[in-house]
């Protein structure tokens, strides 16, 4: 029998990962015609932009913070690379080191998405130009900071799974979620 709930996961993987692509896809292209738009205004003004501040502090947020969910589900993220492995005897202890720095991930995201569910719920300020709730403009952080915390569980269970059993190929079904 093979591994349902990992070839499971590895769509969901996929199906999460293209939405992400296509938002920070559509975030930026909505940047790029703003700040277009910004500047064609200044030669011709034809109308206020007086809410530009507002909505381009809204989209690089968004932009910013759904990107970084979408490397963390790739693993796409830049690092130092894994120059302490080589030196581990062992493939369960080359685990165990993932499993560490899987952990410590963990506990990173886990206090940011704490930190950013708070503000996003206690927040009462408006912004200016539209009188919207700043929470829109925070919610991006714990929904991202969530699914983040998400992977890094599955990440540790990968690994766990890997301690115990070091010839377990947990890569099947699983396509490169990068393209």
């Amino acid at each position: 029998m093979k591994h349902t709930i990992i070839y499971t996961l590895n769509h969901f993987d996929r199906a999460l990962t293209a939405t992400l692509k296509w938002l920070c896809i559509a975030l930026f292209t909505l940047i790029t015609v703003i700040l277009a738009l910004n500047i064609f205004i200044r030669f011709v003004p034809l109308m206020s932009m007086h809410w530009f501040d507002e909505v381009l502090e809204l989209l690089y947020g968004a932009l910013i913070f759904y990107g970084a969910a979408a490397v963390w589900v790739t693993h796409s993220h830049f690092s130092v690379g894994d120059w302490l492995s080589k030196y581990l005897k062992t493939v369960r202890a080359r685990f165990v080191y993932r499993l560490f720095v899987e952990l410590m991930s963990l506990i990173f995201i886990a206090i940011f998405f704490k930190y950013a569910l708070e503000l996003t719920l206690q927040t009462e300020e408006q912004t200016t130009a539209f009188a919207m709730s700043k929470k829109w403009l925070y919610s991006c952080m714990p929904i991202t900071g969530g699914i983040m915390v998400l992977y890094s569980l599955k990440n540790m269970y990968l690994e766990l799974a890997k301690i115990v059993n070091p010839a377990l190929d947990l890569d099947e079904g699983k396509e490169d979620l990068n393209h």
